[in-house]
């Protein structure tokens, strides 16, 4: 299972071309699609490319999260400096260029560290004598290039926000 977040207005999955560019590909490269190894990651990812740092912003949100069944997650990954691999904006023509390369190999997607969230992270949590953080995780994002109608996913929730502890976890977008 993978998680994403998404508007709730639309399918959690992109179906054309027409998607904005991104750190794996390009404008008229999608359908790219990208999904988290956690629900903390898939939040992180929107909290970060909405630049949301203060607890207080996130009482407006209301976006889809959705758990997806990835059958296979693809094993490619990018041959890029960690700095590239997790920067801000500075480092999209870098990782698009792998992404290509990659695809022009035959590879069908890439798996990569979250750029969203600071590695190692608490991930998910355990109940013993109250809620407690799990135990921390190197999280990765896994990206599947082109149309993907035979996934299937289940709606987490459909008008949701994160939690304000995660805020203190993301790696904020810089250029």
């Amino acid at each position: 299972m993978v998680f994403r977040h998404a508007d709730p207005r639309f399918p959690f999955l992109w179906e054309t071309a027409d998607q904005p560019a991104a750190r794996w590909h390009g404008a008229g490269e999608g359908p790219v699609h990208y999904f988290s190894e956690t629900p903390d990651g898939a939040w992180a990812e929107f909290l970060r490319h909405e630049e949301i740092v203060d607890p207080a912003d996130l009482a407006g949100i209301d976006r889809s999260l959705w758990s997806i069944d990835l059958p296979r997650t693809p094993r490619s990954q990018p041959r890029l400096a960690p700095a590239t691999l997790t920067g801000g904006t500075s480092g999209y023509p870098a990782c698009q260029r792998e992404a290509r390369r990659i695809r022009s190999m035959g590879g069908r997607g890439l798996v990569a560290p979250s750029a969203a969230l600071e590695s190692p992270s608490p991930s998910g949590f355990r109940s013993s004598g109250g809620l407690k953080p799990g135990p921390s995780r190197a999280e990765r994002v896994f990206v599947l290039f082109g149309a993907r109608p035979g996934l299937v996913g289940w709606a987490a929730c459909h008008f949701g926000r994160p939690r304000a502890d995660l805020l203190r976890r993301v790696r904020q977008l810089t250029g």
